[in-house]
């Protein structure tokens, strides 16, 4: 039975915006009575794709923010609420350091269809990359009327030829995807099983930050359905449990600043 070896962490691009987004917390976004006047609070919105290296193939999960970001994003305002740091790392940068494009990448699986993880999937849109996307994702985001619905951008995904997957997939051996829906339609979260190092969660959006993690989760602002969200984060818990997983969410910046990103570091 073949395994993954080696896990590679992406910077593709971190955001600015208001923690209000990711997080309603009481005395963090949510003020009490003495308190009305309180301060919008900004905070970092790191994002990351995540590099698996197996015996089958490159396995890519995500693509991050796009570099063209301040134009991509007019039609949907969100560049005013989103902006990309300055001297940014972007997906083909991290790329570049391991020595890769996207045309030696085998697989690319993405956690699901909004601007700041599939901004980049037409890079792989060659003949070649198996591009995996959940069903229901899929539908609801083509499905959309006009350009653009919320944080869905029709020009970063239409016309890719996708393979459909639903419910828990393997995606290959040692290699699955949690199907998470709630933040959206389809959300994915991938488990990598790692021989040494164990097994690795990546929630994607299911869970923005270990401060939502809880238990109980703690909602947040960019939510298709927010009781099928907690479900989900209630789902990867039971699984990071019986699996004595370590949990990588998908928005947060202290995590991110402690993690082992490509070219220094990995998990393997």
């Amino acid at each position: 039975m073949t395994a993954p070896s080696k896990v590679h962490l992406f910077k593709t691009g971190t955001m600015e915006c208001d923690q209000t987004w990711l997080l309603l917390k009481p005395g963090a976004t949510i003020a009490d009575r003495s308190n009305t006047r309180k301060e919008a609070v900004s905070t970092t919105c790191p994002t990351h794709a995540v590099l698996i290296e197996h015996p089958d193939g490159r396995i890519l999960w995500d693509t991050g923010v796009p570099q063209d970001w301040e134009t991509r994003w007019v039609p949907t305002g969100l560049q005013e609420f989103f902006p990309v740091q300055e001297g940014a790392t972007y997906l083909h940068d991290s790329l570049a350091a391991l020595e890769l494009t996207p045309d030696d990448i085998d697989v690319l699986m993405l956690s699901y269809l909004h601007f700041d993880h599939a901004a980049n999937a037409k890079l792989f849109d060659n003949g070649k990359t198996r591009i995996i996307v959940n069903a229901n994702e899929h539908e609801g985001a083509l499905g959309i009327d006009g350009p653009f619905k919320g944080a869905h951008l029709k020009a970063d995904y239409e016309g890719i030829d996708y393979e459909l997957i639903s419910g828990d997939a393997e995606i290959a051996p040692g290699v699955s995807v949690i199907e998470t829906p709630g933040h959206t339609w389809g959300t994915m979260s991938p488990r990598v099983d790692l021989p040494e190092a164990g097994t690795k969660i990546f929630t994607s959006d299911a869970v923005y930050l270990g401060e939502s993690w809880g238990p109980p989760a703690i909602g947040a602002a960019i939510v298709w359905d927010s009781v099928r969200r907690l479900e989900s984060a209630e789902k990867l818990r039971r699984i990071a449990e019986e699996t004595n997983a370590e949990v990588i969410f998908g928005h947060d910046p202290e995590q991110a600043a402690k993690l082992p990103f490509a070219p220094d570091g990995y998990f393997g």
